[in-house]
């Protein structure tokens, strides 16, 4: 349905927008533990919504919709923050409250609320996926930090490892993470296409 052109409405959608602009600056707090360089809000979303879309790919899911539930998964931190693993002990988000706040009057206001609804019950196939996305996208970013040499990144490596492979919905998330686990981050560089490889570097 299009949606009308009045300037209260475009004022609206141009707030939502700006606040989205401040999902960079959002930062994911398991980053108290050491000061690690972890990955924004934004950045986390962006390799998220990838990785949704490969394994939508492997199982035959609607990558469109997936793609379109991972860019708003998170988007309720602009307002409640992010919160790490110990603080869920102890922290009560009132997130129904922050998506129902930060959509309103917006030209995605319904699909926002219905993706968000569906992401949370965990019932379709395409939640599962985006679900296990996020999850990877953890995995991955603790393998970079493992990589740089990080201790943080052993410390977290240790109590997923035995529980996180069991807790995916999907045989094809559990397919990545096994390779996720025993890949060089900086593999797709070093084995890549590059002057040492292929240029002039390579030697003959």
């Amino acid at each position: 349905m299009k949606r009308g052109k009045g300037a209260d409405s475009i004022r609206r959608d141009v707030d939502f927008l700006f606040e989205m602009g401040t999902f960079r600056h959002v930062a994911r707090t398991w980053s108290q533990f050491g000061g690690s360089p972890m990955a924004n809000n934004a950045e986390h979303t962006f390799r998220t919504a990838m990785i949704a879309w490969v394994l939508a790919e492997y199982e035959g899911a609607d990558t469109g919709h997936v793609a379109k539930m991972a860019l708003i998964h998170d988007t309720l931190e602009t307002r409640t923050g992010d919160v790490q693993y110990m603080s869920r002990l102890y922290v009560d988000r009132h997130e129904e409250k922050a998506i129902t706040d930060q959509t309103a009057g917006i030209a995605m206001q319904n699909e926002m609320r219905t993706l968000m609804a569906e992401y949370i019950a965990r019932e379709t196939l395409e939640a599962k996926i985006l679900k296990d996305a996020d999850t990877l996208d953890i995995d991955m970013e603790i393998m970079e930090s493992i990589a740089r040499g990080e201790t943080v990144g052993e410390a977290f490596y240790r109590p997923r490892d035995p529980v996180i492979r069991d807790k995916l919905y999907t045989d094809t998330a559990k397919r990545f993470w096994d390779v996720i686990r025993t890949t060089n981050p900086h593999d797709w560089h070093i084995k890549g296409a590059n002057r040492f490889t292929s240029g002039d570097w390579k030697k003959q």
